[in-house]
């Protein structure tokens, strides 16, 4: 399909080019079309960059809670209703991608506290445009659900 594709869109800028609705050299077009298949590449990577960041069902659950201030392990896992496994995992990710701080107190019994890094806050604008997305996505099924 991605050959049948090319073909056509080879033709379609060799036409334009015949008729003279675009001046471009062969070379100027395979040029450009390398650069829009580059461009797009990049862009997909960073999407799918931060998806594997924050993606999953609980990264943002955590962030949010822990937008609220300090926690520690078992208050997280409560306030989530997340597994102390799940939850471990899920931290542990967080801190490898500098978006959480983990810190162990020097307290009988040992605990441990997690807090947001000052790089989590570059977050805070894609995490309420989701919300309002969400927020706005709701309206409409709920809406047309009704009808």
């Amino acid at each position: 399909m991605t050959n049948v594709f090319s073909l056509c869109y080879t033709f379609v800028i060799c036409y334009l080019n015949v008729t003279g609705y675009k001046k471009n050299t062969m070379e100027e077009i395979q040029a450009e079309r390398a650069h829009s298949a580059e461009s797009c590449s990049r862009a997909r990577l960073a999407i799918q960059d931060t998806l594997d960041v924050v993606g999953g069902k609980w990264k943002l659950v955590i962030i949010s809670i822990l937008r609220d201030g300090t926690r520690r392990f078992r208050e997280l896992s409560r306030e989530a209703g997340i597994s102390p496994r799940i939850l471990s995992k899920e931290l542990q990710e967080l801190e490898m991608n500098d978006l959480v701080n983990r810190k162990v107190c020097d307290t009988r019994p040992v605990t441990v506290e997690y807090s947001l890094t000052p790089y989590s806050e570059t977050l805070f604008e894609v995490i309420n445009t989701m919300h309002k997305w969400g927020v706005q996505h709701r309206k409409k099924v709920t809406d047309a659900y009704l009808k």
